[in-house]
């Protein structure tokens, strides 16, 4: 997948200027948000669910390379193979081979970021493999090279008159329609012409559990489970944070997952696999292949702060709520990950390079932070990564701040030192700014805060402080 995170301003204006974004945006998220909220009074106790579920990520992440030794023993018990990917080309590489060396000349997906995160599509297309998505939403943004809009729904901001005719010129319906039944339909025969001669199936994995080496999938569309039982060999791609230590913990953090990211109680489809088909069993994949990929987590690990981005679960509850994505969408963020889960956990996998833009997108509302199931701290990761470019932070990248806003920060702290310094400071500070003053307003200044005039005017400064005015209405005060 070609990662675009560097441009996130420029599709950010372009996805602003664009109607049918603006008025989708103004539909999904709300109507999303408010299903999660109804889902939730489900529960007896809906705080006490949230803190649960939180607790159990917790325990999660702080036994996360324990929990993934006990994943690995029993899941080899169970007669899986686990292979360890430090990163995508080790991925990559491991599911190219195997489906080579299988004679495998198709595989199709169930819908999965962490493949979005691989490129494992365009791998296997560059080695000869045709990949076909099988869930409808992902099948859509295939046939259209488009990132994913929104986790839950990759292709729900794509307009039907434009399905159609990609359909047509893919030759998944004859004649035009726009009507969104017939549309799912059509996708539906074409794809299930894939699973007729399948061979190898590919899918991510919501959860793994540690104490039964089993691997989790949930699902609305059934496409997941034709992946599962349909091939002779099974590749179930996990990122490593997705272990959780108990069967019973995975079951409870199933219920926050489906209620947070579709308001559902459960999905309609829930698999659980413990290695391939035995003897006495009639279908369901000879082989079953784990990945367990990596790609920089191991080194966000070793930061206790970093860390806490590897708690998510891929809701997408926190961009429902975000005021930023509810403007700009899934585009700008320029990866498998949108919204402010994509803001925490790009910067901890790609480092802060080419996300500055991306990590300074947030209005620190802590909206994303309240709703979080999984107990993220968005906005004070958020606040972390710009401290850690801001220093020039060597293990994450960071560009470290340039001269201009090293000498007024220093200068700052020199004049907060002292009041009188303070007090000159203010004074020296109103006059330089008010000569560029028209009216009551700044809309410009030389050498000015970097990006503040770009989008924003300052107010011209008053000609006396409060502490000044404060003295001229009560002198024994001063």
């Amino acid at each position: 997948m070609n990662i675009t995170t560097d441009k996130f301003k420029e599709t950010a204006r372009q996805e602003l200027a664009n109607a049918h974004t603006q008025k989708f945006l103004q539909i999904l998220p709300l109507r999303l948000a408010s299903r999660r909220d109804s889902a939730y009074q489900s529960f007896p106790d809906p705080v006490a669910a949230h803190r649960y579920g939180q607790s159990i990520r917790d325990e999660s992440i702080q036994r996360l390379p324990e929990l993934l030794q006990v994943f690995e023993t029993n899941a080899i018990a169970n007669g899986a193979r686990v292979f360890w990917a430090e990163d995508s080309r080790a991925a990559n590489g491991y599911i190219v081979e195997l489906a080579k060396r299988h004679g495998v000349s198709y595989v199709t997906k169930g819908k999965s970021m962490v493949t979005e995160e691989l490129g494992l599509n365009e791998a296997l297309t560059q080695a000869g493999i045709e990949t076909w998505e099988t869930d409808l939403g992902e099948f859509i943004t295939q046939l259209l090279h488009r990132p994913p809009f929104h986790i839950v729904g990759p292709a729900l901001n794509i307009p039907v008159e434009q399905i159609c005719d990609i359909f047509l010129q893919k030759g998944v319906i004859d004649a035009p329609t726009t009507d969104p039944v017939a549309l799912g339909m059509a996708a539906r025969r074409f794809l299930r012409e894939k699973f007729r001669d399948l061979q190898m199936g590919i899918t991510g994995v919501n959860m793994a559990v540690a104490e039964t080496g089993t691997v989790i999938n949930v699902e609305n569309e059934g496409n997941i489970r034709l992946n599962k039982s349909s091939p002779r060999i099974l590749v179930c791609v996990m990122s490593l944070e997705k272990v959780v230590p108990t069967l019973a913990d995975a079951m409870h953090m199933l219920r926050v997952l489906c209620r947070s990211a579709t308001g559902q109680a459960a999905g309609a489809y829930i698999s659980l696999d413990s290695g391939p088909k035995r003897s006495d069993e009639i279908d369901g994949p000879e082989e079953l292949h784990i990945v367990i990929l990596d790609n920089g987590r191991s080194a966000a690990y070793q930061d206790p702060k970093t860390r806490e981005a590897l708690r998510c679960i891929r809701c997408g509850a926190c961009l429902n709520t975000c005021p930023v994505y509810g403007k700009v969408g899934g585009y700008p963020y320029g990866w498998a990950y949108s919204g402010p889960m994509g803001q925490v956990l790009t910067p901890a996998l790609q480092g802060l390079g080419n996300t500055g833009d991306l990590i300074r997108a947030c209005t620190l509302c802590h909206r994303c932070k309240i709703i979080c199931p999984a107990g993220i701290d968005h906005p004070s990761l958020l606040l972390y990564y710009r401290y850690k470019d801001v220093v020039g932070d060597r293990a994450l990248g960071g560009s470290g701040a340039g001269w201009r806003e090293r000498f007024v920060h220093t200068l700052l702290s020199v004049a907060g030192s002292d009041h009188r310094l303070w007090r000159l400071f203010a004074k020296v500070a109103r006059l330089a700014a008010n000569r560029f003053r028209s009216g009551d307003r700044i809309h410009s200044m030389p050498n000015g805060p970097r990006g503040w005039f770009s989008s924003r005017d300052l107010p011209a400064l008053p000609a006396k402080t409060f502490r000044e005015r404060w003295a001229q209405m009560d002198p024994k005060k001063n």
